[in-house]
């Protein structure tokens, strides 16, 4: 569940349903293989659903379960954490780079 990818789709799902094509364009930098792992580690935690409509070629949707709709609360959370600490957060990174000379 804590995938890199993981809020990336939910948030998209949340919003609508969307075929595995859409999300791929929607998310830059992810790749197939990687979409088709977080799609389905996220339909194991039950924080999306997949179906599969009876159609020539068969068509595929995915959207985000009550589960999956129930993260965005936590996700907001963190990410207002971090808008509130960022100042503090990237001075520190600056006094522990220059005193290690890393930049990572």
């Amino acid at each position: 569940m804590g995938g890199k990818w993981t809020v990336i789709i939910v948030g998209l799902l949340q919003q609508r349903p969307l075929r595995f094509t859409e999300l791929l364009n929607a998310i830059p930098g992810i790749s197939r293989r990687m979409l088709t792992i977080s799609l389905r580690s996220l339909e194991r935690d039950g924080l999306i659903e997949r179906e599969v409509f009876a159609e020539v070629p068969p068509r595929v949707e995915y959207r985000a379960t009550a589960l999956g709709v129930s993260l965005s609360e936590p996700v907001i959370a963190l990410a207002s954490w971090v808008s509130e600490h960022k100042a503090e957060i990237a001075a520190t990174r600056a006094i522990v780079d220059a005193s290690t000379g890393s930049d990572c």
